[in-house]
């Protein structure tokens, strides 16, 4: 090998490394949320999105309906995902990163009893192209957590597991005074737990670490108050534990991703909250229920139609701006909303 072409090669590399390195620092601008999608159904939403080339794409479980202990017949259902041209598209254009909810868990409304989460973790994660030596892969669950930007741009990407250390459900003998209720209720006892020790101990951690604005991906809705199926509202002493952790740690920026309901929805909560916290539901990549839930916090209408998410950062501005708004096949929904970025610090005067 010539000297001319060592040079070229090391200058490849170098640039490699600087492009790597830029790309790591750059600030993000644009995410995709999206959750709930039949994997036998065409997703045509997953095009827009893909033709929008956001910075990151995030799942928020309900990726696929799986609803097995079959883990042969659970990765069929991931491969039936995988094998649409939309997701490919999707795939190629942009960074897809997950959390699980029930269905691609393993069984409707499950929790840790699930005999098969070891095995089906393995599987979602290898869907996803976790690689091999992450740190994802070497504790129970699938929570973790992204960061992008520099410092005084950076955003911080929460996934949490609701799942794998969740305590069963409270059914209720009769069925909530509530139109179209669920069969849930409320479980007050000390020992409900919804995210565990181990999980609860690292988001306390990552809740320290510096970062402008902290995207936290819930798989079930955080704000809606209790309508009978699943949400934080049937752990109210976990609810009222994060709330805490939020005010203890003064993690600022905190906005909530959720999903699980097949519409789309925002939520502010005001009331005893460290400021203002903001539920953005997106839920119904291609699934639909036409009838929403009350909600007394909820910001305008809520979206029926099947939709995606967009939250948007516009870091231009004097005052940092994040808009979120959800997108259906016919363009911009009546979901849409910004909020300023000063105004989620615990020291706004509400």
């Amino acid at each position: 090998m010539n000297k001319t072409t060592l040079l070229s090669i090391l200058s490849l590399c170098i640039g490699c490394i600087i492009s790597s390195i830029s790309h790591a620092d750059s600030a993000i601008t644009l995410i995709g949320v999206g959750s709930c999608a039949k994997q036998d159904r065409p997703q045509p939403l997953l095009d827009k999105a893909s033709a929008r080339k956001p910075d990151v794409f995030v799942y928020l479980g309900d990726n696929i309906y799986g609803d097995t202990e079959n883990m042969e017949e659970l990765k069929a259902k991931y491969e039936t995902l995988g094998s649409k041209p939309e997701y490919q598209r999707l795939n190629n254009s942009t960074r897809i990163i997950a959390t699980w909810d029930d269905h691609d868990f393993g069984a409707n409304d499950s929790g840790r009893e699930y005999p098969k989460k070891e095995e089906s973790k393995e599987i979602f994660l290898d869907f996803f192209n976790e690689p091999a030596d992450s740190l994802r892969r070497t504790h129970s669950g699938v929570y973790t957590v992204y960061e992008f930007g520099p410092k005084r741009k950076r955003v911080q990407i929460i996934l949490l597991d609701l799942r794998t250390f969740r305590s069963r459900l409270v059914r209720s003998r009769t069925k909530p005074d509530i139109p179209h209720a669920g069969p849930y209720l409320p479980n007050d006892s000390i020992k409900a737990v919804l995210m565990g020790e181990e999980q609860w101990s690292w988001l306390e951690q990552q809740l320290k670490r510096p970062a402008k604005i902290r995207l936290i991906g819930s798989s079930v809705q955080f704000a809606a108050e209790f309508h009978g199926w699943e949400s934080w509202a049937n752990f109210p002493k976990e609810r009222e534990r994060f709330i805490k952790l939020i005010s203890d740690t003064q993690a600022e920026g905190v906005i909530l991703m959720s999903g699980d309901m097949h519409y789309g929805e925002l939520s502010k909560m005001t009331k005893n909250v460290p400021y203002p916290l903001y539920d953005f539901t997106s839920s119904g990549i291609n699934q639909e229920w036409k009838h929403p839930m009350q909600n007394i916090h909820r910001l305008g209408e809520t979206e029926f139609r099947e939709h995606i998410g967009w939250i948007e950062i516009d870091w231009k501005r004097k005052n940092t701006t994040v808009r979120m708004s959800l997108e259906t096949h016919d363009g911009l929904s009546h979901v849409n909303h910004t909020v300023e970025l000063r105004e989620l610090k615990a020291s706004q005067k509400r």
